[in-house]
């Protein structure tokens, strides 16, 4: 792998797979998708922008987030996306929590679902309902430095690449079928915020390929 030593290539990194499918031309209906955020939103921005530009040829019909005052809802107005606020703190449970979820992606009657910054660890009822049709964006390479706060970890451990990872959802965290990844160098003199930026760069290029290949799984329109 070369290296990443003159930080003035500006090589943000590398991605897993390579190149993104063929896509023949589309037919049928387009894929349906709901994003959960808690956030910034800028993952769901960067995916709802790729879908108007048939990359994947899909529309993402509904954001769900569970904070009032996260950013991602003035993005979903802006971008025209509907936008359904599910508090957690008003539930009193994670399993309650979840099961709002579902009865929401279920009346919108979306094919995926993509988890962009979702700061809840989800239950088995939200993976039954949707199973291999939940996608998460996580910023590592997994399965290194799993949970919260991935991008302090791999500081902390000093290594030479981060990263980030779009993968299926399974029961444990961070832990589901690995669909793209993309390695991205850690420089001298890097912070938190500086890393970060270069990893969130490539986790907007990815999360469209893997909701493209999630969707192939399933035989799921997502081809334009």
């Amino acid at each position: 792998m070369p290296a990443f030593a003159d930080p003035s290539q500006q090589l943000d990194g590398f991605q897993w797979p390579l190149q993104p499918p063929e896509a023949p031309p589309s037919a049928g209906r387009r894929l349906r998708l709901a994003v959960m955020a808690s956030g910034e939103g800028s993952n769901f921005e960067a995916l709802t922008q790729a879908c108007r530009a048939d990359r994947p040829a899909a529309d993402v019909v509904l954001l769900v987030v569970n904070n009032p005052g996260c950013a991602a809802r003035e993005r979903a107005s802006r971008l025209g996306v509907p936008c359904r606020l599910i508090d957690h703190r008003l539930q009193p449970s994670r399993d309650a929590l979840d099961a709002a979820l579902v009865e929401a992606f279920q009346e919108a009657q979306v094919d995926l679902v993509v988890m962009a910054g979702w700061m809840r660890i989800v239950t088995r009822r939200l993976v039954e309902a949707f199973p291999e049709r939940l996608v998460n964006i996580h910023p590592s390479l997994l399965p290194s430095f799993r949970g919260m706060d991935a991008v302090g970890q791999a500081l902390a451990a000093g290594v030479r690449l981060a990263g980030c990872t779009a993968h299926l959802v399974n029961e444990q965290v961070d832990a589901g079928r690995i669909l793209v990844q993309a390695a991205v160098p850690v420089l001298e003199g890097d912070d938190h915020a500086s890393l970060s930026a270069r990893i969130q760069r490539q986790e907007h290029r990815i999360l469209p390929l893997a909701v493209q290949l999630a969707a192939e799984r399933l035989g799921l329109p997502a081809q334009g």
